[in-house]
């Protein structure tokens, strides 16, 4: 990679960012002002931040550290060696919060007091984990690097650090953060004990840090802990090498594999380690690992991940719609990786799928009112279904407040907060518009306003405010589903997903671009068993399902035709869901088929095809599950 690559694009943060050649490149600041995106952050931090406090106030997370204080502490509470990492994730979300000047003063007051805490039981060596500090811990730190998470809670920390001194300008934590990173570069260093954590997460963590302190020691052990799995380092128990990514050297890993957040967090890690020393043989890895991911282990809704025991990515094309996990926090990562993989080259494809990820098996995982959650994202749901996972007898039919492995809502909270830092990047005197949503974008150079209802609209006006004396470059992203795009009226065509718009701009110029947004219909590759026969619908960047509620006939009856999907109207009244784009057509009922689980085939033809038609409704994927906990599905048959 080239120092100008390696200075690639940089995205919304006020502060600098080293890049490989040593170079400085200032950040593209992006503030949200409407929309979809800004109704979603505003109910995080009125609905989703207050729930998530409350939450871990009760399930004993804050608890566990001020028990350190005490002299005979009570033992751990709850089932994980790892639930400091939720605080984390919180903090991180907060600092957010907090430094945009809209948090309130209990939200202050719990960042607070958990900082408080935290300088206050960490060890003096630097070491940091309630589970581990308790006097009454059944292993020691460091004893079981596979599955006590001690430098996945490290990562979370530090990332938690950076946005608290970034935004708010307070450093109390990134001292708390350093002291604990300091410690684990002397244990596992350079010549020192090679090993690894088994959840990956802190190598991007300390990437971040490396560009926050400037102290290299920190992106050296990001690559080492990169470089060390799948050499035998790393001791595994109730799972194989491969739940871990720990079967071969990451460079020869034929496919992504193994646990699906896991596996995402190691290549966003590895992703930010090739940013910063150019090493080209990793980025021809993550570059083989995405495509083939794209193509063979996807989901149509950007969920990754199929197996529930061990949730894990599965084989090429194994993408069961009712089994699917497609776990929230695997698309946060999947985002993360993503965007490092846009800023490293540049290309529109990262973000074609960033947002297929965003608008759908992520904002899945949240209930309309903020305060329930999807830990598995299916993309079909039987009439018979009474349970969310096999390790329970019962369990809530849709979303659920909080988990025993409450990882996924801390991580819908950060990430929610921090939405603005994926709109736009900068590079040389260009701006890149990688998301649309109601916003105002500014760098050194020029500031401009975004007005759109995306997803919902594919109409973007943008105003020039402040321009340079000179020609200044807007790229902006045509995403790969849109036909016939239009700027002032007129058509045009993308290059490589990028429309350029270059001009000398003058307070006042505006762009106007139309991303026509017709009702499409999808089918899925041949070898894709479990939706062979079956189309899905999408309209923009938005998968769409239907629910039983919707639907006069069962669900599993509906049958779709090109002539249905062509006809389909666009409405936004739903009962249930206001303000959403629905999709009113109709669907035939399919003829009845065999009282025979497993008729035999023959050359008599299947007895008359569908002809009646029902009135059916389509919601956006991401909504659905907000009513009564009916029958869904995604794929729906066609004809």
């Amino acid at each position: 990679m080239t120092s100008e690559q390696a200075n690639a694009l940089s995205g919304d943060r006020e502060v600098a960012v080293r890049t490989a050649s040593g170079a400085v490149a200032p950040l593209a600041t992006v503030r949200i002002t409407g929309g979809l995106l800004r109704d979603w952050q505003d109910r995080n931090r009125h609905a989703t931040v207050p729930h998530t406090i409350g939450q871990l106030r009760a399930a004993g997370n804050v608890d566990n550290l001020s028990r350190l204080l005490m002299d005979d502490p009570p033992a751990h509470r709850g089932r994980y060696p790892f639930l400091d990492t939720d605080l984390y994730k919180t903090l991180e979300g907060l600092a957010y919060e907090i430094g945009a000047g809209e948090a309130d003063n209990d939200v202050r007051e719990f960042f607070d007091e958990v900082v408080g805490l935290l300088e206050r039981v960490q060890a003096e060596d630097g070491y940091l984990n309630s589970f581990f500090q308790n006097p009454a811990a059944p292993k020691k730190p460091w004893q079981d690097l596979a599955w006590g998470h001690e430098l996945y809670n490290l990562g979370h920390l530090i990332q938690a650090a950076i946005a608290a001194n970034q935004r708010m300008g307070d450093r109390r934590l990134l001292e708390v953060a350093v002291k604990f990173a300091d410690l684990a570069v002397r244990r596992f260093g350079e010549g020192r004990e090679e090993a690894t954590c088994g959840h990956p997460e802190v190598e991007m963590a300390l990437v971040e840090l490396y560009r926050e302190t400037g102290n290299r020691d920190y992106l050296t052990q990001a690559g080492l802990f990169v470089d060390r799995r799948g050499h035998g380092h790393l001791e595994h128990s109730v799972f194989a090498p491969e739940y871990f990514q720990d079967h071969l050297p990451f460079r020869e890993l034929p496919s992504v594999t193994g646990h699906a957040v896991r596996m995402t967090y190691l290549a966003a890690g590895a992703a930010d380690v090739h940013l910063e020393t150019g090493d080209r043989t990793l980025f021809e890895a993550l570059d083989r690992l995405w495509d083939d991911m794209v193509a063979t282990k996807l989901y149509f809704t950007g969920g990754l991940g199929s197996r529930h025991s061990d949730e894990a990515i599965g084989d090429r094309y194994e993408l069961p719609s009712e089994r699917a996990y497609s776990e929230t926090c695997a698309a946060i990562a999947t985002m993360q990786w993503a965007w490092r993989m846009f800023v490293a080259t540049g290309g529109a494809k990262y973000l074609d799928v960033f947002e297929r990820v965003l608008f759908n098996s992520y904002a899945v995982g949240l209930s309309a009112d903020g305060k329930a959650f999807f830990y598995d994202n299916p993309l079909q749901r039987r009439p018979d279904h009474k349970q969310r996972s096999g390790a329970e007898a019962g369990g809530e039919p849709l979303r659920r407040p909080w988990f025993t492995c409450p990882c996924c809502p801390p991580n819908i909270v950060r990430w929610m907060a921090q939405l603005g830092d994926h709109v736009a990047a900068e590079r040389q005197d260009a701006l890149y518009i990688a998301l649309y949503a109601e916003s105002r974008i500014e760098t050194d150079a020029l500031a401009v306003s975004v007005e759109t209802a995306y997803p919902w609209d594919g109409d973007v006006r943008l105003t020039v405010e402040r321009a340079p004396d000179r020609p200044y470059a807007i790229n902006l992203r045509i995403p790969a589903w849109a036909r016939d795009v239009t700027l002032d009226g007129e058509p045009v065509a993308a290059e490589d997903g990028w429309l350029t718009v270059e001009r000398t701009w003058a307070e006042g110029d505006m762009a106007r671009l139309h991303l026509p947004m017709p009702v499409r219909a999808h089918l899925s590759h041949p070898h894709l068993d479990a939706t062979r026969g079956a189309v899905a619908v999408a309209r923009g960047p938005l998968v769409y399902c239907v629910e039983q509620q919707d639907s006069p006939a069962p669900v599993d009856d509906l049958v779709l035709s090109a002539d249905h999907i062509a006809a389909a109207e666009i409405s936004s009244s739903m009962d249930g869901l206001p303000g959403a784009a629905t999709l009113q057509l109709r669907a035939y009922i399919g003829p009845a088929p065999s009282p025979e689980l497993y008729p035999e085939f023959t050359t008599e033809r299947p007895s008359g095809e569908a002809t009646t038609t029902v009135p059916v409704a389509l919601v956006p994927y991401f909504l659905w599950g907000n009513r009564r906990p009916e029958a869904m599905r995604v794929w729906i048959r066609a004809q």
